[in-house]
This record gives structure tokens, C-alpha cells and sequence, in this order.
């Protein structure tokens, strides 16, 4: 394979996706990044699979693939032949499979390479917890105007009561 230029972290951040729930990338996207083809990543997993247990790395589903697709559809879309029928199915790679490669794949691109998707996974965490840290701060924002909307209400009625109905007889007539 010739030798590629590595990609900045928020391009590999496009290639970060979620699937059951885990942020995960593709084993094609990987061996992209990597300068080395599918078969020989996956090779190198399978001498050394005791060091990918499931929850490091999976094999998606037909279902998780079809399903997953507009998450990455792209012209080289790593599921399809052709652009419509399933050629093979991808493994997903957690962000501690990611780290683990980096023990089975030993070149100086691989460690490059590593240290870019570990900085990528860190920067969706960042932006995660920012939304997590947003998410709160609106949450006590509604509970504070829920409070004053019920202070206001109090107010008002305590005015009414103040102000009480106009007597009967008493009533103070409007113009001449």
C-alpha cells in the first residue's frame, strides 16, 4: 500500500460511530488509517486474541450493518460491494480495542496513528461532558423559572385577596 498522509483528530472523529451503544471504529477505517489492508489487520488481531475480548472489539450484525449505514455511507463504504450488497461483515474496535492494537501493530505509523484516535476519543468525551455539563445547567435553569413562576403565582394572588371583590353596593361607575 502507498504511503498515506495521516488524517487530523476531527477527521477521525467522523469515523467514530455508535453501535450498541459503545463509540467504535470499523476495522476498514482503521486499516485505512493504519497504511495496511483489512485482512492483514484482522490477521494480526486473530494471532493475538486474547488480547481483544468482546468488549474491546465485535463483529457488527447484518442487521447493525444495514441499520448502522447511514452513519457511514460513503463512496468506499466499507460494507458494500458495488454500493449495495453486504460483502463482508466489519469488526467494531472500542476505544481500549484501539489502544490494544497498538501492541499487535508495531510500526511507527501505528503509534502515530494510536496517539491521533486516543486524542479523538478524548476530544468526544470533552464534547460529551460539556453537553452532559449544558444539559445540567438547563435543568437548574428550568427549576429556578418553575420556582419564580410559582413565586409570581403566589404574588399575584395574594394581591387579589388584597384587592378582594369590588361590595355590592359600592361599585364606582366608568364616564360621566
Amino acid at each position: 500500500m502507498t504511503a498515506q498522509r495521516m488524517q487530523p483528530a476531527d477527521s477521525i472523529q467522523q469515523q467514530i460511530f455508535v453501535i450498541r451503544g459503545k463509540r467504535v471504529m470499523l476495522s476498514p477505517d482503521l486499516a485505512r488509517l493504519y497504511g495496511v489492508e483489512t485482512k492483514a489487520l484482522m490477521q494480526a488481531v486473530r494471532r493475538n486474541k486474547k488480547r481483544f475480548p468482546p468488549d474491546f472489539m465485535f463483529q457488527i450484525t447484518l442487521k447493525e450493518a444495514l441499520a448502522s449505514r447511514s452513519q457511514f455511507v460513503t463512496l468506499n463504504d466499507p460494507i458494500a460491494k458495488r454500493g449495495t450488497n453486504v460483502k463482508y461483515l466489519p469488526y467494531a474496535f472500542t476505544e481500549q480495542g484501539v489502544a490494544m492494537l497498538s501492541s499487535v501493530l508495531r510500526s511507527e505509523r501505528a503509534i502515530r496513528v494510536n496517539i491521533l484516535i486516543m486524542r479523538a476519543f478524548a476530544r468526544l468525551r470533552e464534547i460529551i461532558a460539556g453537553h452532559k455539563e449544558l444539559a445540567a445547567k438547563l435543568r437548574d435553569l428550568e427549576s429556578r423559572v418553575d420556582q419564580h413562576d410559582e413565586h409570581i403565582r403566589a404574588i399575584f394572588e395574594a394581591i387579589r385577596q388584597l384587592i378582594g371583590p369590588d361590595p355590592p353596593g359600592e361599585r364606582r361607575t366608568i364616564g360621566y
